[in-house]
């Protein structure tokens, strides 16, 4: 409750009055309280962010990613959240789930709010700071942002940008969500629902353990929604509420030529090379429209509702911005970007063999290998995508197989091909844009901007919706903070002040959100 200064003299009943009066106005209009807060509050808040940000947080990187699980802890227990660790029987040494919860008496529902602590791996060479070093910086460094120290004045303005890996991606959530919790404690006003709260330590490896925790816990999990703090807002800036996520799958694809390096000039022309190799390989799976040519690879897909293709419509208009501002003459599809996402896509996260720069050498290569990202969409069954690609590449004439080659199999098949999925593949999951209690939540971020929001069936980026749904039987939705450009997955990932802060102020809102009548 607000701290009202009163006069020394005044009477009981004025004072009786005054605070009758404060309660009155919390109750009306207690994002106000909460925006306080967070303004008072903002030092500390940003302090124990970047602090957060300098434990290394690779899923792979099992000591380091404990440390944060035990740091998450150690918050969560200041804010009486009882926390505790949880880890698949079968893998007591997988990165721990983190969960808490907030009873709430008399709450006829209740939420659960989701935020991964892992990152992606990172290669220090590519940064312009260390990734596990925060730096502030006055704007993007693209833009001719500097570096200011952290006892600056100007550190708090909301244009400053945090470099770090996990600055938007995801630990940024985790310190809106607790920090949401941590101005509703403070300001003594309880949640609408009760509350759970998981933060995972594995998402960006594909949330491989995730199903078996939440099955083998299943009665901590019972919740009518899960809300998902991961993601930006809409490009265009705007507050965003999405109704679902594409499935991801991870494929190696590695082609073989000589079973040694040979010299390019002594041997060109006569070994195969298999860059070349692998090049015609991956263009036999596009045709010169971009569209993917892989048999029955968009036979699957579950139509959009008229709900879903009139909110892609409401913000299709701003792709041609979006479009000059990443410097883009033409765009592989003539869909709009929101609606492109709806359909299973094919890309090639990155390609090896040889050396180019300075290390670049006259030879050709054992080997050519290529990760290829299957995003899914509702209706994909991630095996049957699978098999479809790996149905192609058998087409080519390639003896596919999941390890190396033997020397008997390298002279037996003059094309050898080893394709595996990685770990950790999972499907699409999409929640009705009419489900009642997302659209309530959806009308809490209504109430948190002065601006109105963007409303979409899909992302395009991939969560572990269909891991929830699958294990529990429960819906999600997501409401992501971050800046749009803010390199997520990337080297100088970032997070504009700006976001982190009404980010708490949006999940404040969340948290407090009108109930529906029952």
């Amino acid at each position: 409750m607000r701290n009202l200064s009163i006069g020394a003299r005044c009477s009981t009943l004025v004072c009786a009055a005054l605070c009758m009066k404060a309660v009155t106005a919390f109750a009306a209009d207690p994002l106000s309280d909460i925006r306080a807060f967070r303004t008072s509050h903002a030092s500390e808040i940003l302090e124990q962010y970047v602090e957060f940000l300098k434990i290394p947080n690779v899923a792979s990187d099992r000591a380091n990613i404990r440390r944060n699980a035990e740091t998450i802890v150690a918050m969560m227990q200041r804010l009486n959240l009882s926390p505790r660790l949880l880890e698949p029987s079968a893998a007591p040494d997988a990165p721990p789930l983190v969960y808490g919860e907030w009873k709430v008496p008399k709450a006829k529902r209740t939420l659960i709010l989701y935020a991964h602590y892992d990152g992606q791996p990172v290669n220090p060479a590519e940064w312009i700071t260390g990734p596990f070093t925060p730096t502030l910086r006055t704007a993007p460094v693209t833009d001719g942002g500097t570096v200011i120290s952290m006892s600056t004045a100007s550190r708090l303005d909301p244009q400053v940008r945090v470099y770090a890996r996990g600055a938007s991606d995801d630990k940024a959530g985790v310190t809106v969500i607790l920090s949401a919790i941590e101005a509703l404690r403070s300001l003594h006003r309880q949640p609408t629902d009760n509350l759970k709260i998981v933060f995972e330590g594995e998402e960006e490896a594909g949330s491989p353990h995730l199903g078996d925790i939440l099955r083998e816990n299943r009665s901590l999990f019972a919740a009518q929604l899960w809300v998902v703090c991961d993601g930006p807002v809409h490009q265009s800036g705007k507050k965003q509420v999405i109704y679902g996520a594409r499935g991801d799958m991870n494929v190696s694809l590695t082609v073989y030529g000589p079973n040694r390096p040979l010299h390019s000039g002594h041997y060109g022309n006569w070994a195969p090379n298999p860059a070349m190799r692998l090049a015609r390989l991956l263009t036999s799976m596009k045709d010169e429209a971009d569209k993917v040519i892989v048999a029955g690879w968009y036979d699957d897909v579950a139509p959009l509702g008229d709900t879903e293709r009139r909110a892609i419509a409401a913000v299709s208009e701003y792709d041609d911005t979006l479009r000059r501002q990443l410097g883009l003459a033409a765009t592989d599809s003539d869909r709009p970007l929101n609606e492109a996402i709806t359909l299973p896509s094919l890309n090639i996260n990155g390609m090896r063999s040889g050396n180019v720069g300075d290390q670049a050498t006259n030879m050709i290569a054992q080997t050519a290998t290529a990760v290829l990202d299957l995003r899914l969409v509702l209706g994909n069954d991630p095996q049957r995508q699978y098999e479809k690609l790996l149905a192609h590449v058998r087409s080519k004439g390639y003896y596919v197989i999941d390890r190396e080659p033997t020397a008997e199999e390298r002279l037996a098949h003059p094309l050898i091909a080893t394709m595996m999925a990685k770990p950790g593949s999972y499907a699409a999951a999409r929640t009705p844009m009419d489900d009642p209690f997302a659209r309530a939540i959806g009308a809490a971020v209504r109430s948190s901007s002065d601006q109105a929001i963007v409303e979409l069936p899909t992302s395009g980026g991939s969560l572990p919706l269909s891991v929830i749904s699958d294990a529990l039987g429960t819906r999600s939705i997501v409401v992501g903070i971050a800046n749009y450009d803010n390199n997520q997955h990337s080297a100088n990932e970032n997070l504009r002040l700006g976001n982190l802060w009404d980010g708490i102020d949006l999940y404040a809102a969340l948290l407090t959100h009108a109930p529906l009548s029952r």
